[in-house]
């Protein structure tokens, strides 16, 4: 039970920087599948408003906006964005990217067992740490022949 007055109901978005938003937004559909969200498109009208993205209509979102991204620099705050999958698209991420890499990445696809889930770790052009993560693990642990 909470002491607080409210309780959130869910993440609604995280903001992320990037030089270029159109550019930022085709890689992320193309490399994580997500998709320009149509009813906020108003908002990225404005140079210095949000262009969102969703996997899932805009339940949640990624806020790309444009400015100097993380990069190298050791972060205060937020260091990560994360997105949960299936075993199955997991999987698939894991045999493409192994095979091709994570397409215009700089650091290389990192994959942890953390014994109840499995995590791959990579960022984006801009040097923004990502993470694709499944609670899925015996199926993962299965299908890599326990690795």
């Amino acid at each position: 039970m909470t002491n607080s007055a409210f309780r959130v109901q869910q993440i609604d978005h995280v903001e992320v920087f990037v030089p270029d938003r159109e550019i930022a937004a085709q890689w992320y559909g193309r490399v994580l599948g997500l998709a320009k969200v149509p009813g906020a498109a108003a908002w990225a009208e404005d140079p210095a408003g949000p262009l969102m993205i969703s996997s899932d209509g805009g339940q949640t979102m990624v806020a790309l906006f444009t400015g100097a991204p993380q990069g190298a620099m050791k972060p205060i705050g937020f260091s990560r964005v994360a997105f949960r999958v299936d075993a199955a698209a997991f999987l698939t991420c894991l045999r493409a990217w192994e095979h091709t890499g994570v397409p215009d990445v700089g650091v290389p696809l990192r994959v942890r067992d953390h014994t109840t889930a499995f995590s791959a770790y990579f960022t984006d052009p801009w040097g923004n740490a990502l993470e694709v993560t499944t609670y899925e693990h015996e199926a993962v642990r299965s299908a890599r022949g326990a690795r």
